[in-house]
C-alpha cells in the first residue's frame, strides 16, 4: 500500500503533463521516502489485452515528491536511448511500432530455491500494481520525470527465495534481430544485459514496471516490462526483459563491457565525477530550456546511501 508524499520545496519549471492521464496514487514506496529527498534507459503496442497495467483513475497532473511535474507524455514516448531499434532518439517509437510485446514470458532462476518462468499476466495478476514517479537521469545528462506504474522487484525476487550464495542479479534483454534492427550492429554484445547487487535488487525504489501514465507499457520504453534504478543512470534500467538470473560472480554488462572507463558497473548519480567527455554536474530536463544541477544519487540519496558505505564513489561512475 502506498504512502503519500511530503513535498520538499524546490524550484521547477512547469512542464505540460499529459492532459487528464489516468493515474491514482502519487507515492513512491515507504521506504523511508517521506522522510526526505529521492539510456539507455527503455499509440497502443502490439499486445493482448492480458498483458495492458490496469486502469487507474483519472487525476490531477503528477509531480514528483521534489515539487517537479512529470514530462509529458508525448515527451516520453518519443525520445528514447534503445539502441536495438535506433541509435536516433526520435526514431525509436516509429521503428518500434510494430514489435511483438505479447506473449511474454520472463524466466527468474539461478540461485534460488523455487525457478519459475511467468507469463506478463501471471506478474500483473501476483503483484498490485502501484504508481511511482520517479525520476530519470540519462548518462548523457539529460532527464525526464516519469510516472511508472509497476511494481518492487525484491517482490518477484524474494517469490523464488534467492539462495545465501546468490550476491547479484543479472537482467537480459530479448534477442529479436528480426524486429530490432538495431541488434544488428556488430559493434555492441547483443543481448543487452544489465545487473545490480542483490542488496540494491531488494531495495524498496527499484522497480519492475509494466506500464505508464496508467497506461500499457509502449515498445518504445521497454514493453512489456522493465526495470527502473532510479539513483542510477538511466542505462542500468533496462528494457523488454526475458531474464532474471540469481549469480554469485558480478555479471557482464553490455556498457560496462563496451567502454569500461567511462561506464560502470554500479553508475550511481554522482553530479562530483564526471564522464570521461563530459560533465554530470547538470543536466537538461527535456522540455525545459536551462540546465539544472544534478542530484547525488539522482536525490534519492536517504533511501540508497547506505548501501555504499565504505565505497570510493569516485570510482563508483
Amino acid at each position: 500500500m502506498s504512502n503519500p508524499l511530503r513535498s520538499v520545496p524546490v524550484r521547477s519549471s512547469e512542464i505540460t503533463p499529459k492532459q487528464a492521464y489516468l493515474s491514482r496514487r502519487d507515492f513512491i514506496k515507504a521506504a523511508g521516502v517521506v522522510a526526505g529527498s529521492i539510456a539507455l534507459a527503455g499509440c497502443a503496442p502490439k499486445a493482448a489485452e492480458s498483458t495492458a497495467a490496469p486502469a487507474l483513475d483519472t487525476g490531477p497532473p503528477k509531480t514528483d515528491e521534489l515539487g517537479n511535474p512529470a514530462n509529458s507524455f508525448e515527451d516520453i514516448t518519443n525520445y528514447n536511448n534503445y539502441y536495438e531499434f535506433s541509435t536516433n532518439k526520435e526514431a525509436v517509437a516509429p521503428l518500434s511500432k510494430d514489435f511483438t510485446t505479447a506473449p511474454w514470458t520472463v524466466e527468474v532462476g539461478g540461485l534460488v530455491n523455487k525457478p519459475q518462468t511467468f507469463g506478463v499476466e501471471d506478474l500483473l495478476s501476483l503483484f498490485p500494481q502501484e504508481e511511482r514517479i520517479y525520476r530519470l537521469r540519462c548518462v548523457e545528462a539529460w532527464s525526464m520525470v516519469i510516472p511508472w506504474n509497476g511494481f518492487p522487484l525484491a517482490s518477484l525476487l524474494k517469490m523464488v527465495e534467492p539462495t545465501s550464495a546468490a550476491k547479484y542479479v543479472r537482467f537480459e534483454t530479448i534477442f529479436r534481430p528480426e524486429e530490432m534492427k538495431g541488434q544488428g550492429s556488430p559493434f555492441y554484445p547483443w543481448p543487452y544485459q544489465e545487473g545490480l547487487r542483490i542488496d540494491e535488487a531488494m531495495n524498496d525504489l527499484a522497480t519492475l514496471a509494466t506500464g505508464m501514465y496508467g497506461e500499457t507499457m509502449l515498445p518504445q520504453n521497454g514493453a512489456p516490462i522493465r526495470l527502473v534504478v532510479p539513483w542510477k543512470y538511466g542505462f542500468k534500467s533496462i528494457k523488454s526483459i526475458v531474464k532474471i538470473e540469481l549469480t554469485d560472480a558480478r555479471p557482464n554488462t553490455l556498457w560496462n563491457t563496451v567502454a569500461t572507463n567511462e561506464y560502470g558497473f554500479y553508475a550511481n548519480v554522482n553530479p562530483a565525477v564526471d564522464h570521461p567527455r563530459w560533465s554530470q554536474a547538470s543536466e537538461r530536463r527535456i522540455g525545459e530550456l536551462s540546465r539544472r544541477a544534478s542530484l547525488p544519487f539522482n536525490g534519492y540519496g536517504e533511501q540508497v546511501a547506505s548501501l555504499y558505505d565504505g565505497m570510493d564513489l569516485s570510482l563508483n561512475f
